[in-house]
């Protein structure tokens, strides 16, 4: 997969357009983050605009990019915000205005231009509260 076709998908995620699930993410896909499992470009909708988006502002940042025509190997920041108060968030409760900051490593298979498998490796996930206390949460989920 090229860069450019890759930095697209990203793009589209920022802006939080799903479209780009169904034009990147294979039917059959499976993505493992942490201890969370989900298939599919409907598991990758249904993750995001049910349980990320209506809480968080999810900035993505590619800060290494490795590929061939089969795989995709990035290194990764992700900035969470949290835009409301959420008692029952994915990452336990939050308030509006706190911020997680995901670094890893992603790797992904590649079959016909899209993606048939995920997986999300943790380096660091902090949580950053109100008063700037950080604390690294290891595994969120």
């Amino acid at each position: 997969m090229k860069k450019e076709i890759f930095d697209d998908y990203i793009a589209r995620f920022n802006r939080r357009d799903a479209t780009g699930f169904d034009q990147y993410i294979s039917p059959n896909m499976k993505m493992q983050n942490g201890g969370l499992v989900f298939y599919g470009a409907e598991g990758m909708k249904d993750h995001y605009k049910n349980k990320i988006w209506p809480t968080f502002r999810e900035e993505l940042h590619v800060e290494r990019f490795f590929s061939d025509e089969e795989n995709v190997a990035i290194e990764m920041w992700a900035h969470f915000t949290a835009e409301r108060d959420d008692p029952q968030s994915l990452f336990g409760p939050v308030k509006k205005g706190e911020t997680f900051d995901y670094r890893g490593v992603i790797l992904y298979k590649v079959e016909n231009g899209k993606f048939t498998d995920i997986k999300v490796s943790y380096l660091s996930f902090i949580r950053t509260g109100l008063d700037g206390k950080q604390i690294n949460l290891g595994l969120p989920h």
